[in-house]
């Protein structure tokens, strides 16, 4: 029985990572890293599967811990501050809990190798935030594009992964880095654009909200994946993926964020129109316009594509925000 560590499990990727290991690889056992204030909602329909410890990326002796006990043979750090407008307010706690945390991390694994203990295969899910705002010559993005990251969140996520890279480099710890490019689906959080898009329109089909959406920039443009595809793209990436190197891991759907939300409200039952407003307090100090991956890297590698249309990806999540509404 192999045993996987997943930090973040209680998180949307994390969540959904969780119940895929379940569902389809019945000879893994799945552990957890989680705070003790650490919402359990997304995970609660698989707690009698799970096995919970309680720690925290900022606290080193919980980490040591939970890696001497658990012995794990995988360790998937999915957990971060993940919100980009967030870390301009916050930007000390979002290098805190991405550097400082991840170092931590690894320093755990460290020691755990170097005692004997367990010597995990270890991703590290570093984000496309890393390579900024691209120019139209720049796309595809491959690996090999300059990493300036455009957020404290971007920059945060280029010390993550860099850090990675030091740790295999300086200790041969077996890390393997993702850049993830945008996904989502049901669960995600609220504050993320598609989420954020898909329950404004879910309360205005109810009655909880005017038939206003509120927005950000709407010429942004993204490739979006769905967090299935994802996380079975990172299971795949443990078994058959090289310590040492990274990957651009993403979707096909590029759109922008005008087109997005379009086809949202195309799907919408309400009956009326929908007027759409720009909220200044929604742009960005300095924002990421154009994100297109090159994913051919970890195709070649594990021969992995995306399965879930865009269209799907959409209704799923309009139907995970319907559902929650009506609790």
């Amino acid at each position: 029985m192999k045993k996987i560590l997943i930090s973040g499990i209680s998180g949307f990727a994390g969540s959904h990572y969780s119940q895929f290991l379940i569902d389809n690889v019945p000879d893994t056992e799945v552990h957890g890293l989680v705070r003790w204030r650490s919402p359990l909602d997304n995970i609660r329909h698989r707690l009698d599967k799970i096995h919970l410890h309680y720690g925290d990326l900022e606290d080193l002796p919980s980490l040591q811990k939970i890696i001497n006990e658990i012995k794990p043979d995988f360790v998937a750090h999915l957990a971060a501050q993940s919100y980009v407008p967030y870390s301009f307010d916050a930007p000390i706690a979002t290098l805190n809990v991405n550097c400082l945390g991840t170092c931590n991390l690894l320093e755990a694994i460290k020691s755990a190798k170097q005692n004997n203990i367990c010597d995990p295969i270890v991703h590290i899910v570093s984000s496309s935030e890393v390579y900024g705002d691209t120019t139209p010559d720049e796309v595809p993005i491959t690996e090999d594009n300059p990493l300036r990251g455009a957020s404290p969140y971007g920059v945060s996520k280029i010390c993550e992964d860099m850090l990675g890279m030091q740790y295999w480099l300086s200790y041969k710890i077996k890390i393997i880095r993702t850049r993830a490019f945008s996904h989502s689906g049901p669960r995600r959080g609220e504050v993320f654009v598609l989420s954020n898009f898909a329950k404004q329109i879910a309360q205005i089909e109810i009655g909880l909200q005017e038939p206003v959406v509120s927005v950000g920039n709407l010429d942004s443009v993204r490739t979006f994946a769905d967090v299935r595809d994802m996380v079975r793209a990172y299971w795949i990436l443990l078994q058959q993926c090289e310590p040492g190197e990274v990957y651009n891991i993403g979707g096909k759907a590029t759109v922008t964020m005008r087109q997005m939300l379009k086809q949202l409200i195309a799907m919408s039952t309400f009956a009326g129109n929908m007027k759409v407003e720009v909220d200044p307090k929604r742009l960005r100090p300095s924002d990421v316009t154009l994100q297109v991956p090159c994913i051919d890297k970890f195709v070649k590698a594990t021969g992995w594509k995306p399965e879930i249309t865009f269209a799907q990806t959409l209704q799923d999540t309009l139907g995970y925000w319907r559902d929650k509404l009506k609790r």
